[in-house]
């Protein structure tokens, strides 16, 4: 039993809502290159070899828009 006043629905249905309404903006297009965009930023993060490794998921994202 939860020892709070929330119950575990409540909430998995805002965080749906949530992600929902974060989506909402973007186009179609756009939902599907996110997934190479962030692994992108994310590898250039890395020291040295972070932008060339970065180049394949950049050209992802542009061939997807």
């Amino acid at each position: 039993m939860s020892t709070s006043s929330i119950p575990d629905r409540f909430i998995r249905v805002a965080a749906w809502l949530t992600l929902g309404a974060a989506l909402l903006p973007l186009g179609g297009c756009a939902v599907v290159a996110l997934p190479c965009r962030l692994t992108s930023s994310a590898l250039k993060i890395v020291p040295v070899v972070g932008h060339a490794a970065a180049t394949p998921f950049d050209m992802c994202s542009s061939a997807i828009d």
